[in-house]
């Protein structure tokens, strides 16, 4: 198994942009939060300063998705204000938190924004670094050309300004590119000259960056022993930053790859199993799935080809989603192995052609070519300068030796040319400068032509997605129905966009109520397109099928979501989370699929889970759980889609959670059905505040 050296372990692929400019006073968390820069009638650019801070120091690494909200907050006021320095340094935050959730292509659009900015207005330390990041996420995607040139550049940049922090990062990517392909050698020279400048600037962050590239090295070099004395330095020093989990990740799914080599199994499972609970509560794609396809091969190694073949998938369909080459190749390895050792041919052979197929890209001849050939030319370059510097120290002695009637001559020599030479650079400037306007000019149509034809794009979108809102709505139960059968009840539904993925259903057959709060795959057009087919395998289960008892009509509801699916010639894997309810009496049925049921009984909730698996594909579908709960007068019932708890908001942009969500019903259960859900309304939007809706939401509540 390789290690785990994606982008996170190179410190400075992303230079995590701190500078405070210009601040005219300090603020402490206690004297200003988040939440007051924002109330603020003025803000200025101490605030961005400590916002921006604020997002480095306790957001980027540990909650990226709060990261992005506050960065776009933070582009929105830097325009406002006209500050363009703290307007890149957003960017490129916003860009770092896009990366880290697995978005590479949307975080190069915030990169290549700032960089045109930067360039704009000279700002040549903010240019080098976005240059870097840029590197950096052509690198991930397997585009080692471009990378190549990004981080030259960068270089160049670096050493013109003296920065040998920046050095330091810049020489870590150049060891990754070498590593990438597989020259390990010339890789471990370029990690250990930046292992040494991260030494001497005692910057703790870089040195653990360092020590895990150093021990990469030796870990595919096959030396154990000093891959595992370097990860577990690095462990020591990554435990003592606390803003950065991202490298702890790294070092504890390292060491239990090591130990996986050394044939030590208890303790690489261990290991790598920590690891990967910490990548999940970082929401880490890259890291989830390196550590999915790490057990993959761990119980391949123990010949559990089942649970090895249900990791390896995990990894790779992440590994897809995210484009990195490199985790589809290692994931695709492991399938590979796993289905030829349980005789499926067929499949075996998809994973090779997919490895094959993905490693030619990354390991071409061309892209080591263009590797060589760009240091090549940066080397020469800067032996070149240094050659002139050198010839015009010597011209300058030859001077000093030459009579004052020949030194003048030259002189007036030299001027002719520099006039002669000037002249001709304005000359071609000046044609550069018209070449530039007339482009600029057509460009400028082109552009107010798109944007016409854009806007008339739109239009007819938002149009059609309106229409399909209509078409959606007719498949809602009406509130009075619920009413109905359910006097006391209350809906709450808010969809992030015009449409969504998650809605309501309910029926009512053989003297019993059923409902139920879903929630499908994605939001927005995506979502409502598989609610509508979600929603109709609910109707068919009780209405074609006859099924009252709610596990059976979770199962049958699978079977026709899949069956639909499987229609397509691409393989689909979109499903839904449900919690259904059925009620008769006082006696209530409930089966979920990965969403829970609460009920409130005496100011206390009894929380009945959910079976752990999607109405859709999945790596083992086993039969819906039919729960009995014998109610009695009073009881309160809650089923719920994860909306409402993931939201972000309050002083800290985090997410509001169940355990708030529990408190919050328990505070209310006094208060009629219909003003619940007004409070439930209202906390959510006073907890969101000025923030976007992440996702779909829907809260059903009914009393006894």
């Amino acid at each position: 198994m390789s290690p785990f050296y994606n982008k996170h372990i190179v410190k400075v692929s992303f230079f995590l942009l701190i500078f405070l400019f210009g601040a005219s006073k300090v603020y402490s968390e206690k004297e200003l939060n988040l939440h007051s820069i924002f109330q603020k009638d003025f803000i200025d650019t101490s605030d961005l300063s400590f916002l921006h801070k604020t997002i480095y120091e306790s957001y980027l690494f540990s909650n990226p998705d709060s990261a992005y909200l506050l960065s776009s907050k933070g582009c929105s006021v830097s325009k406002k204000v006209n500050s363009n320095k703290h307007l890149i340094l957003f960017l490129n935050s916003s860009g770092i938190s896009l990366s880290l959730l697995g978005n590479n292509d949307s975080a190069l659009f915030y990169f290549e924004t700032a960089l045109a900015l930067s360039k704009k207005h000279n700002l040549k330390e903010l240019q080098k670094n976005t240059i870097s990041n840029i590197g950096s996420i052509h690198y991930y995607k397997g585009n080692l050309n471009n990378a190549i040139l990004c981080f030259l550049e960068s270089l160049k940049i670096d050493e013109s300004l003296g920065d040998s922090s920046s050095m330091a990062g810049t020489f870590s990517n150049i060891g990754l590119l070498y590593f990438s392909l597989k020259d390990y050698d010339k890789a471990l020279l370029y990690f250990l000259d930046s292992k040494k400048i991260y030494s001497q600037t005692k910057d703790i962050e870089g040195l653990v960056t360092a020590l895990v590239n150093e021990a990469n090295v030796y870990y595919l070099k096959k030396d154990y022993h000093k891959a595992l004395k370097a990860y577990y330095e690095a462990n020591q020093f990554a435990f003592s930053i606390k803003h950065n989990d991202v490298l702890l990740v790294k070092t504890l799914s390292n060491i239990g790859l090591v130990y996986y080599n050394l044939g030590e199994y208890d303790s690489s499972l261990a290991y790598i199993n920590k690891g990967l609970e910490l990548s999940k509560k970082l929401n880490e794609n890259n890291s989830i799935s390196m550590g999915y396809r790490a057990l993959g091969n761990l119980y391949y190694k123990l010949n559990d080809y089942t649970k090895a073949i249900f990791y390896s998938t995990k990894a790779l369909e992440i590994a897809q989603n995210i484009s990195s080459l490199d985790l589809i190749k290692d994931a695709s390895s492991s399938l590979y192995d796993s289905y030829k050792s349980i005789g499926n041919h067929k499949k075996a052979l998809e994973m090779y052609e997919l490895y094959v197929s993905t490693r030619d890209s990354i390991e071409s001849e061309e892209n080591q070519r263009e590797v060589l050939r760009q240091e090549y030319k940066y080397e020469y370059e800067k032996q070149a300068a240094a050659d002139s510097v050198a010839f015009l120290k010597e011209q300058e002695i030859n001077k000093a030796q030459i009579d004052k009637q020949k030194a003048e001559i030259k002189a007036k020599r030299n001027q002719q040319y520099a006039l002669y030479g000037g002249l001709l650079l304005v000359l071609i400037f000046s044609g550069f400068i018209y070449n530039r306007f007339k482009i600029s000019q057509k460009q400028k149509s082109i552009i107010e032509s798109q944007k016409q034809t854009v806007e008339e794009k739109n239009k007819e979108i938002t149009d059609s997605i309106s229409y399909a809102k209509r078409i959606q709505s007719a498949i809602l139960p009406p509130v009075k129905l619920f009413k109905h059968f359910l006097p006391e009840s209350f809906i709450l539904y808010r969809p992030k966009d015009i449409v969504a993925g998650d809605f309501y259903w309910l029926e009512h057959k053989d003297g019993k109520v059923l409902f139920a709060a879903a929630d499908c795959t994605g939001h927005g057009v995506p979502g409502a397109m598989v609610s509508v087919i979600c929603n109709n395998g609910l109707n068919r289960s009780v209405r074609e099928y006859g099924l009252t008892e709610s596990g059976k009509i979770l199962d049958k509801t699978r079977e026709i979501v899949i069956a639909e699916f499987e229609k397509s010639e691409e393989e689909v894997k979109d499903g839904m989370d449900v919690a259904l309810c059925s009620l008769q009496g006082n006696k209530l049925q409930y089966a979920g699929a990965n969403n829970p049921l609460w009920v409130i009984r005496n100011g206390e909730i009894l929380e009945i889970k959910a079976d752990k698996q999607p109405i859709g594909k999945y790596a083992e579908n086993k039969p819906y759980t039919t729960h009995n709960v014998e109610l009695q007068k009073g009881d309160s019932i809650y089923i719920f889609t994860d909306g409402y708890a993931d939201q972000f908001g309050g002083e800290k942009s985090k997410k509001f959670k169940a355990a708030n969500f529990k408190k919050l019903l328990l505070s209310i259960q006094e208060k009629p059905m219909e003003e619940q859900r007004d409070i439930i309304d209202q906390t959510f939007k006073d907890w969101k505040g000025n923030l976007e809706q992440i996702d779909d939401m829907c809260v059903i509540g009914v009393r006894v």
